[in-house]
C-alpha cells in the first residue's frame, strides 16, 4: 500500500497470526455459490477486490507488504461464482522460485538472497480498476499490473508510454472525458520531494507526464481530482532520510507540520502549482472533491494524527486521535488565499469512503463509508451520508464483524440509485460473505447475502465492472 521504509522489528508481524488478517494459500474457482435472499436481475457484473496476502508470510513482513491477492466475486442470472489469484509479480516469481521469502517489507532483499534474485519488490496489492478495457492491479511504488478479467492470470506492466516510476493506488478516472489522472510521490528515488502528475486517455495512451516539487518529503496515498483541477496533498507523515540513517524512522507523523495541499489546472505545467497551508493532520483516503464557482470542495476522511506509524522518535501516536471522521476542505481561488478550511461533516469514525462513480470530480449528494463506532476501531458498519438532506443512516453488522470498502453498483441513471457491495468477514465462524445493499436504504439490510467458498482476508480497495460475470471462468484454477 504505501513506499514506507521500516526497521523489521517494527513490523506488526501479530497481523498475519490475527483472525481476518491471516493470510489464505489455496486458488480456487466456484461456482454456484449459496444466497441467502435473491440477487438483484440488474446486478450484472464482478466486484474485484484487491488486498495483501503474503505467498510466504514472515514476521517482519508489514501488513502494506503483502503479496496482492485479487479475489473475484461474478454476479448475474441470479447466481454467483468466485475465483482468486495471486498477482504473479516479478517479486512474487522470484519468491515462488526460491521457495521462500526474498524480500523484508520496506528493506530490500533479505542479505541471503540469491544472485539471481531481481531488485522490483512490487507487490501490486492495493486497488483494482477497470480502464481502457483493461483491469490494473495497483500500488503506489510501480506501474499498474495488467490481469486478464475472466482467470486473473497476471499480464504484466502495462506501457503507457513515458510514463515508468511510482503510480499512485488511487487515479481518478473523469466520467466525462475517460481520462485517467494519476500521480506518484518519491518521484526522484526514495524520500524525495518530487510528485509527479499525469493523465491516460480513454484509450490506454500516455497524454501528459509532469513534475512538481512538494514542499515537504510525505507519505501520498490519496489525492483529488475536480473537472479541471488537481489537488495533491503533502501532509506530515513525513519521509526522512536523516532519519533512516540515524536508525529512527524513516516515515514520522510530524505534528508540527502544516498541512499542505497543492492546487492545479489540470492543462497547466507542474510549475504553477499553488500551495495551501491548513492544520496539521493526515489523510488516507479522499471521497471527492469539485468545483463551486471560485472555490474548490474536497470530502476526505481526516485523521488528527496518522495511525500505523510512530513519531518521530520512534515512539507510538495517541490512539484517542488515530480516527479518521468525514470532513469539507474548501480553497478560495481568490488571489490573496493561502489557506484553506475544515468543515466536520459526521462525527462516526470510519475509513475507505466511496460515491457513485458516474459523479466522479463533481459535486455529489450521496456517499458512503466503512464506520466504527467510537469506542471500537473495528469497521463494523456501513455509513451513508445524503449531503443534500443532511441525513445519516448505518446498517452495523453483529458485534465482532467485520466489513470491508463499500463499493457502488448503479442500477438507474440517478445518482447514487443502485447497489452497495461489501464483503464482510464474520468472526464467529471465520468465514467471509458478500453483502448486497440498497445503497440509498443501507439501514434495512442486505437484500442477498452471498456466502464466500473461502475466507477473503481483510484488503483494501476494489472495484464493480458491469457486464463481467459471464468472462469469469469457472473450475479449478491453474
Amino acid at each position: 500500500m504505501a513506499q514506507a521504509q521500516a526497521k523489521d522489528d517494527q513490523a506488526p508481524d501479530y497481523l498475519w497470526t490475527t483472525g481476518n488478517f491471516a493470510p489464505v494459500q489455496q486458488e480456487i474457482a466456484v461456482s454456484g455459490l449459496k444466497v441467502r435472499g435473491e440477487l438483484p436481475p440488474d446486478l450484472v457484473g464482478t466486484l474485484f477486490r484487491n488486498g495483501p496476502n503474503p505467498h510466504f508470510p514472515t514476521p517482519a513482513t508489514h501488513w502494506f507488504g503483502g503479496d496482492g491477492m485479487v479475489h473475484a466475486i461474478a454476479l448475474g442470472k441470479g447466481g454467483a461464482a468466485y475465483r482468486n489469484r495471486w498477482v504473479r509479480t516479478p517479486k512474487w516469481r522470484d519468491e515462488d522460485r526460491a521457495g521462500r521469502a526474498l524480500f523484508r517489507t520496506f528493506a530490500g532483499k533479505v542479505p541471503d538472497a540469491p544472485e539471481w534474485v531481481g531488485d522490483d519488490s512490487g507487490v501490486a496489492n492495493t486497488h483494482i480498476v477497470w480502464h481502457a478495457q483493461r483491469l490494473l492491479a495497483l500500488e503506489e511504488a510501480h506501474r499498474p499490473t495488467q490481469l486478464a478479467p475472466g482467470t486473473l492470470e497476471t499480464l504484466g506492466y502495462v506501457d503507457s508510454g513515458a510514463q515508468q516510476g511510482p503510480f499512485t493506488a488511487h487515479p481518478k478516472i473523469d466520467p466525462d472525458t475517460g481520462e485517467m489522472v494519476f500521480f506518484g510521490y518519491n518521484a526522484d528515488g526514495r524520500l524525495t520531494r518530487g510528485v509527479t502528475v499525469g493523465t491516460i486517455g480513454p484509450d490506454g495512451r500516455l497524454t501528459r507526464y509532469d513534475r512538481i516539487e512538494a514542499p515537504y518529503c510525505s507519505m501520498v496515498h490519496d489525492f483529488m481530482v475536480t473537472a479541471r483541477h488537481l489537488l495533491i496533498p503533502i501532509l506530515p507523515l513525513t519521509g526522512s532520510r536523516e532519519r533512516a540513517e540515524k536508525g529512527l524512522p524513516a516515515y514520522a507523523f510530524e505534528a508540527d507540520r502544516p498541512a499542505m495541499v497543492g492546487v492545479m489546472r489540470r492543462d497547466a505545467p507542474g510549475a504553477d502549482v499553488r500551495w495551501y497551508r491548513g492544520p496539521s493532520c493526515y489523510v488516507f483516503h479522499t471521497m471527492n472533491a469539485w468545483e463551486a464557482g471560485h472555490q474548490l470542495m474536497a470530502d476526505v476522511m481526516v485523521y488528527p494524527e496518522a495511525p500505523l506509524f510512530p513519531r518521530p522518535d520512534g515512539s507510538p501516536g495517541d490512539p484517542s486521535r488515530q480516527q479518521a471522521r468525514l470532513a469539507r476542505w474548501t480553497f478560495d481561488l481568490a488571489e490573496d488565499a493561502e489557506t484553506f478550511s475544515t468543515e466536520p461533516l459526521c462525527d462516526i469514525p470510519g475509513e475507505f469512503p466511496r460515491i457513485d462513480d458516474r459523479v466522479a470530480g463533481r459535486r455529489h449528494r450521496h456517499g458512503w463509508f466503512a464506520a466504527s463506532r467510537p469506542d471500537d476501531d473495528t469497521l463494523g458498519g456501513i455509513v451513508h451520508v445524503d449531503m443534500e438532506a443532511g441525513t445519516q443512516q448505518a446498517y452495523w453488522l453483529p458485534p465482532g464483524d467485520v466489513t470491508s470498502e463499500p463499493v457502488f453498483a448503479a442500477r438507474g441513471a440517478q445518482e447514487g440509485d443502485g447497489w452497495l457491495l461489501a464483503v464482510v468477514w464474520r468472526a464467529a465462524s471465520n468465514t467471509s460473505e458478500l453483502i448486497v445493499l440498497d445503497a440509498r436504504r443501507i439501514e434495512a439490510g442486505p437484500v442477498a447475502t452471498v456466502e464466500l467458498p473461502q475466507r477473503v482476508p481483510f484488503g483494501f480497495h476494489g472495484s464493480w465492472v458491469a457486464g463481467q460475470a459471464d468472462n469469469l471462468a469457472h473450475g479449478d484454477a491453474a
